[in-house]
């Protein structure tokens, strides 16, 4: 940048850059107006030409952490796992009687037979009453006896469904996949990872509205109720409701659009910035586009923040045109001065928005770093697009004689308001300011120590209560015994010693132990199944119902064990913990105790043994390598297992990432305004606001997880504009030669008025999230609601008062000739 000398008019309050030393980027942009016009087009057809090619992702693996120890614990045995994530629960409830009549083994079945075509389902793993692998066992005199639950003899009459309830009965499905109540039963389906037609990733959205359109509105009636349950249920279920994102998108122009005309009173300088903000969105989404970024549920609210920080700055300019313009500036020189005033703290908000967005890399998940990577692309446009495209526009169309009327007659007045908030700035008032800030940063400081990381409700957290997915999943939990949140341990060992007693043993003490954990409701493995059958192959004696210590007995007690307990070559055993409820409390609980077994019973031995057979393992004991074989406890699968993660990840990261944003906008500040009292100036009020929220989200019982962290950073990357733009200003005023006092009241009048209208304007537009039925969506509309009103607040009232205390109008001056040159006196 140019060195710039700064001589004053005959008004005192204002002051211009010398036409001869004007900044070096204002020039080549206005000297160049129309080849900048051409290059800005071209870049938006290219852009408009990537946002066709914009694609809706809905895969599972972006919302987890993938590098925690507990998923690449869980990538190891993937292909061997039947309880993964991917799993959906389609239960078909009967509204009269229960479930063994002819009527209702019909639609059973054919719904059975609809699922198996659905594209996406892994039919091997599907299960149900009417799949072979749901089988009956019992012991006779005899021996063993058993077979499939419906046999092949099933004829739909009185005795058949009779002997259906005794198979039943005998299946030990109830609970499981018949309800407790034997009035519903529930279709277990396992989901491919890959289309196998196209070999593209399964989409979640087109699964779920297939469920619903093949399933629920076909079967769901007077006399049969539909209920799916599943973390891809879940996800197509929000991918739906995220469409009403574009309604609040529409609601926030149209509000914006008439707020802005009422503040600027001119079409032209409405128009302008809205069309201005739309083309930055439209440059983010292709750009990503073309980058090869799809959009997810996350990532789909950029583009609305994109606008409204897009907006937020055009106001700036607008304001600072009509102000030239109402001086007597031609439309040219108005867009000069108002690019020349601004573009330092603009460029220096826009990148401090940018940085903030930025942290966000620091959470190993996928898709918030997405989310992070899409907004500073995002904020990246903004600075082309609004504080380079809409000054040279307007240069060309200028504000209309209404607006430059209205903007006379504002810089003329003084309001009421603006001269009583002027006051916070004088020494008898600026204390009271500081001492509420004070008090108010201690009470919510205590009240953010009760923050939790994680979900603190049941069901999806993501969705509301009432919404369809919450009330399947409540009838889920309440009518069948084993809980939707399952957490799974993997027990590793040498191949075809997942039977051994000594693996055996430890897996059954370890289910103990898990049993007697507070929110644990109960737990399985191949433990269970050898426990009855040893029970059942002595005439089912309780006595019995234990683990042998005969390597024999224990290998006959597995051989009909299912495949979701054991790999192919035993070499690892899960165990299923079923849950009370995924909340953050329940998941610190369980996890903590499978960490202490693990330290006690988990054999330190090289990683090389877990892999070895059976000859090995005997010879590397023969050979003293080791004592016997290797055991091994490893976190961890299933839904909570993957919230689990997600939650110490997120622990992990939310301090670091607030602090890094922090210490960028702090060096951002310090490196263009100097000074170490104007940066505290700037950042006290932003921490404030900070400290509130996270007493907010422990008031409103909102955790910290991945829908909400996001949050934190895009408060203080958004909410640092305001104080950048007011002390800007008020720096000015103050070299100007006014009183503190002074100054801010002529700041007020000015950016003041602009800060206050965008706060609002951004504050009305996030509101309406709120009433999202998306509730991580909602929550962020509080959020940031509750964020963007309180840095205005900040800015407007504390920062003035603060000033009385650290700044020097004199060093202030005297940094300013350092760096500038005298100041010619004023008039």
């Amino acid at each position: 940048m140019a060195e710039q000398k700064h001589h004053f008019s005959t008004e005192p309050e204002h002051y211009i850059l010398s036409k001869e030393t004007e900044p070096a980027l204002e020039r080549i942009l206005f000297n160049n107006r129309m080849l900048v016009m051409i290059v800005l087009g071209l870049l938006t057809l290219l852009f408009a030409y990537g946002l066709t090619k914009v694609k809706l992702d809905s895969s599972i693996e972006k919302y987890i952490p993938l590098n925690h120890t507990f998923i690449q614990n869980y990538l190891v045995h993937k292909d061997d796992m039947k309880s993964g994530v991917a799993n959906v629960k389609i239960s078909i409830e009967a509204m009269e009687g229960d479930i063994f009549t002819k009527d209702y083994m019909e639609t059973l079945s054919q719904i059975n037979d609809e699922v198996f075509f659905v594209k996406g389902v892994d039919r091997s793993g599907m299960q149900s009453l009417w799949t072979p692998n749901t089988r009956w066992t019992e012991v006779t005199e005899e021996g063993f006896q058993g077979g499939p639950v419906i046999p092949s003899t099933y004829d739909g009459g009185p005795e058949s469904l009779e002997q259906v309830r005794q198979n039943v009965l005998k299946s030990g499905q109830v609970g499981r996949l018949v309800s407790n109540d034997f009035r519903s039963s529930i279709i277990d389906v396992p989901l491919v990872e890959y289309d196998p037609e196209t070999g593209e990733k399964l989409s979640y959205q087109k699964f779920s509205q297939d469920l619903e359109d093949k399933i629920r509105a076909k079967y769901g009636n007077d006399k049969y109720r539909i209920y799916i349950t599943g973390t891809p249920k879940k996800l197509g279920d929000l991918l739906d409701g995220a469409k009403s994102i574009a309604y609040f998108f529409l609601a926030a122009m149209v509000m914006t659009a008439i707020l802005l005309y009422l503040y600027s009173r001119c079409p032209k300088g409405t128009l302008v910035p809205i069309v201005a903000s739309l083309i930055a969105v439209v440059w983010q989404l292709g750009a990503l586009a073309l980058l090869g970024y799809t959009i997810d549920l996350y990532s789909v609210l950029v583009p609305f923040l994109v606008f409204a920080i897009g907006i937020s700055h055009a106001v700036q300019i607008i304001n600072g045109i009509a102000i030239e313009s109402g001086k007597g500036a031609d439309k040219l020189q108005a867009a000069r001065q108002a690019f020349r005033g601004l573009y330092v703290p603009g460029m220096l908000a826009l990148l401090s928005d940018a940085m903030g967005f930025l942290t966000l890399l620091f959470i190993d998940i996928g898709v918030i770093q997405e989310l992070a990577i899409a907004a500073s692309i995002g904020v990246a446009m903004i600075i082309v697009t609004n504080l380079v495209l809409l000054p040279i526009v307007m240069s060309f169309i200028g504000i209309s004689e209404a607006g430059v009327r209205h903007a006379k007659k504002t810089e003329k007045s003084e309001p009421k308001l603006w001269k009583a908030m002027s006051y916070f700035a004088n020494p008898k008032v600026a204390p009271f300011p500081i001492v509420i800030a004070i008090v108010m940063a201690i009470f919510g400081y205590q009240m953010s120590q009760d923050l939790k990381i994680g979900d603190l409700d049941k069901g999806a957290p993501e969705l509301r209560a009432d919404s369809r997915y919450n009330l399947d999943n409540d009838f889920m939990v309440s009518n069948y015994s084993t809980s939707s949140d399952v957490l799974v341990v993997m027990v590793e060992t040498a191949k075809e010693q997942c039977n051994s007693f000594k693996v055996m043993d430890a897996v059954d003490r370890f289910m103990w132990y898990m049993e007697n954990v507070p929110g644990v409701q109960s737990t399985t493995s191949l433990v269970t199944v050898s426990k009855l059958v040893t029970k059942a192959m002595n005439e089912g004696n309780l006595n019995w119902s234990a683990l042998s210590r005969n390597q024999t007995i224990l290998n006959t007690s597995i051989q009909r064990a299912p495949s979701s307990l054991l790999n192919p070559n035993c070499s690892m055993a899960p165990v299923i913990v079923y849950l009370n409820d995924h909340k953050a409390e329940t998941l610190e609980t369980a996890v903590a105790a499978v960490e202490e077994f693990k330290a006690q019973y988990d054999d330190n031995i090289d990683e090389k043994y877990f892999g070895y057979t059976i000859a090995e393992i005997e010879q590397a004991i023969a050979d003293k390598e080791i004592d016997s074989v290797p055991v091994r406890f490893q976190l961890a699968s299933g839904n909570a297992g993957i919230e689990a993660a997600t939650n110490q990840v997120i622990a992990d990261a939310q301090d670091t990432m607030l602090i890094f944003v922090y210490v960028v906008v702090f060096v951002l500040c310090f490196m263009t305004f100097r000074s170490f009292t104007a940066v505290a100036c700037i950042l006290i009020p932003l921490a404030l606001t900070s400290v509130l929220s996270q007493a907010l989200m422990t008031y409103l019982g909102i955790g910290v997880k991945v829908a909400t962290l996001p949050v934190i950073a895009l408060g203080v990357g958004i909410g640092v504009d305001y104080g950048i733009y007011i002390y800007s200003r008020l720096e000015v005023m103050i070299i100007a030669g006014k009183t503190l006092q002074e100054a801010f009241l002529e700041t007020l009048k000015s950016t003041g008025k602009a800060v206050s209208f965008t706060g609002v304007t951004l504050a009305i537009g996030v509101a309406t999230w709120i009433l999202s039925p998306i509730k991580f969506q909602a929550d962020m509309g509080i959020l940031l609601t509750f964020m963007f009103l309180w840095n205005m607040l900040g800015a407007l009232i504390l920062l003035p008062a603060l000033a009385h205390y650290l700044l020097s109008p004199q060093r202030i001056i005297a940094r300013h000739k350092a760096r500038h040159g005298d100041i010619p006196p004023a008039g």
